[in-house]
């Protein structure tokens, strides 16, 4: 996406989702380094020289199949497509960590990827913690919990007292609502996080019982972190300025006062099951590259 800058030459412009990045314009493939260096040394060297371009969402560092010649081969994916063309042309063709010159070319994907791309799955607690801290920085934002209570699994259905005693002493669940603030944009947004666990046999131990529950409440106010993040995209400029912008996410929860929300959790007038949903990582084993475009390759 261009937007036109005063001048009238226009100015790139990139919306960044709190989202599992896609689309080949984001993924870069890395390859002509030789085998002088450990797996680990060459992870490093590329993490290093690859950040200095802009966030990395992922990376992977493999030996080369056997039928090529010795040496290594990465995967580098960025959260945005500007930054993957600026890496790709600050890095191909230099002798940056090594002797001979990286080969850096844009992925390509042999699978079919439009339904993906129509289901983007939201990034976990930590990504967007990560996304937010780069663009926003440390003191851009700022969550606190609204509520957090232990709800029984029933979500609204009618059963006996008997049925929901029994219910509960299978599983654990707890609900989490938090808000977001971001403070130089006067904007603040809420997710929710439901988690459940199922009770084990260790559980009638108190101790391991506490620590159930720790880890329960613990995800759930990850979820609703993730959650809330998805309410807003980030609008990222080529000149390095960034902008807050409403995604098209807002839900229910937005618009109570935090008085009401705290009497919903009370009186459980809200369908939580809606909100049983996770951040999930991508998984990259499907990544490939155009073989004739790697021509060449080599000292």
């Amino acid at each position: 996406m261009a937007l036109a800058a005063a001048a009238g030459s226009p100015v790139q412009a990139e919306v960044v989702q709190f989202k599992v990045p896609s689309g080949n314009s984001k993924t870069l493939f890395v390859c002509n380094i030789p085998p002088k260096l450990s797996e680990a040394a060459v992870y490093s060297c590329i993490f290093n020289t690859f950040s200095e371009h802009g966030l990395v969402y992922f990376l992977r560092v493999s030996r080369n199949a056997v039928v090529a010649q010795p040496g290594y081969y990465a995967v580098v994916k960025y959260y945005s497509a500007l930054s993957a063309s600026r890496a790709q042309t600050a890095t191909n063709e230099q002798c940056l960590f090594q002797e001979i010159p990286l080969k850096v070319r844009m992925c390509t994907k042999q699978r079919f990827w439009k339904e993906f791309q129509d289901h983007q799955l939201s990034l976990n607690s930590i990504k967007c913690q990560e996304l937010a801290n780069y663009y926003l920085g440390f003191n851009g934002w700022s969550s606190h919990i609204i509520g957090l209570q232990k709800i029984s699994g029933t979500d609204g259905c009618e059963e006996s007292a008997q049925e929901m005693e029994q219910s509960e002493r299978k599983s654990i669940k707890y609900l989490c609502i938090m808000e977001i603030k971001f403070k130089n944009y006067d904007m603040c947004c809420r997710g929710i996080g439901v988690s459940e666990v199922l009770e084990t046999q260790d559980a009638t131990d108190p101790l391991n019982y506490a620590l159930l529950l720790g880890r329960t409440q613990k995800s759930a106010m990850q979820k609703a972190l993730s959650d809330a993040f998805q309410k807003v995209v980030l609008v990222v400029l080529g000149n390095g300025k960034v902008s807050l912008q409403w995604s098209s996410e807002q839900d229910e929860v937005d618009h109570f006062t935090e008085e009401e929300l705290q009497t919903q959790l009370q009186v459980n007038n809200i369908s939580w099951s809606q909100f049983e949903h996770e951040g999930q990582e991508e998984i990259l084993s499907d990544l490939s590259f155009n073989a004739d475009s790697m021509g060449g390759i080599g000292t």
